[in-house]
């Protein structure tokens, strides 16, 4: 590492390079309200199994119009960790198979956190703080310890209204149980010719078909804080559509602290960062989907939240980012 590396990293500016610089530290979060959201273990639950009643207990309610958080909400914390324990899933109505295949030892089954949303009335800020805990080493990402998303609706994925991030999962994805090898990311349903029970694979709608879906909003955007104890976090932010892809240069920046195993990380962007990202207006309504992954996991071992909604300075909503 340069000296110049040394000063810029002390100085906290190295995860801010190439991003507009970050204003998060002129808003007072003690004064912004925060809701606590559980985010669970879910293993290897993907869309497709989330429609499949043989496999899923609510699929039955799902496929006829109830939501994820409908009845899920409020379960996390009993949910989380019989998932992670690798054993059968018993629900009212029966025993359900697991849906975790390769338990690891002494791995939790939640995470609570407390999420706050701001603006100052040019950025959106979101606030979060949660405790990771002790957490076995999967190995699997060996730059960074810990990694935090948060993944934005406008409503232009209708799956991700009623699914969350779990719009985006799919059997056949990198770590899903048809993957069969294959490094596939996350994607949206509607971009493949037909989905079945193991995903919808790699055969894309015509490419008239995938320019409509984006030009209609059929996409959706995430930002992300790579993190590790001591040092700068690392600001990404990309989009979901056939792939996920990370936007270079980051137009999102992340500020973290670390006290007493309590992470405090605040993710910011313009309100309107221009074209090809989604638009924060006091007119829209979102929804927002939050993920950690902890103990150098990728793709796998991570921990997610159902969906809630977020408005901008007024509405009803879940959160509502005033401006501060």
């Amino acid at each position: 590492m340069t000296f110049v590396f040394k000063l810029l990293a002390a100085l906290g500016l190295v995860a801010c390079l190439g991003a507009a610089p970050s204003r998060a530290a002129g808003i007072d979060w003690a004064s912004v309200p925060g809701k606590e959201i559980v985010l669970f273990y879910p293993g290897q639950s993907s869309w497709e199994w989330s429609l499949t009643r043989s496999a899923m207990s609510g699929a039955k309610e799902f496929t006829e119009g109830k939501n994820c958080d409908d009845c899920h909400i409020g379960e996390e914390k009993t949910m989380g960790p019989q998932i992670a324990s690798g054993q059968p899933r018993v629900f009212k109505d029966g025993t359900k198979p697991p849906i975790e295949p390769v338990p690891i030892a002494g791995k939790r089954g939640y995470i609570p956190a407390t999420v706050k949303f701001a603006n100052d009335g040019t950025n959106l800020y979101v606030h979060i703080e949660f405790a990771e805990g002790a957490q076995p080493d999967a190995k699997q990402d060996p730059q960074f310890d810990t990694k935090v998303t948060v993944m934005f609706n406008d409503g232009g994925v209708p799956e991700a209204n009623r699914g969350g991030c779990f719009a985006a999962c799919h059997d056949d994805s990198n770590g899903m149980p048809s993957a069969k090898g294959a490094t596939r990311t996350m994607y949206l349903p509607k971009t493949r010719v037909k989905l079945t029970r193991q995903g919808g694979g790699d055969t894309l709608k015509p490419g008239e078909d995938l320019a409509k879906l984006r030009a209609d909003g059929y996409v959706l955007d995430f930002w992300e804080a790579k993190l590790n104890p001591d040092a700068t976090p690392v600001a990404v932010n990309g989009s979901i559509f056939d792939k996920r892809e990370e936007t270079a240069p980051t137009v999102v920046t992340a500020e973290a602290t670390q006290s007493d195993g309590v992470w405090a990380v605040t993710l910011g962007r313009k309100l309107d960062a221009g074209p090809g990202f989604k638009a924060f207006t006091d007119a829209g309504r979102y929804t927002v989907s939050f993920a950690i992954h902890a103990g150098h996991t990728a793709h796998r071992f991570h921990y997610v939240s159902f969906e809630r909604t977020l408005r901008i300075n007024g509405g009803s909503a879940d959160f509502v980012a005033l401006k501060k």
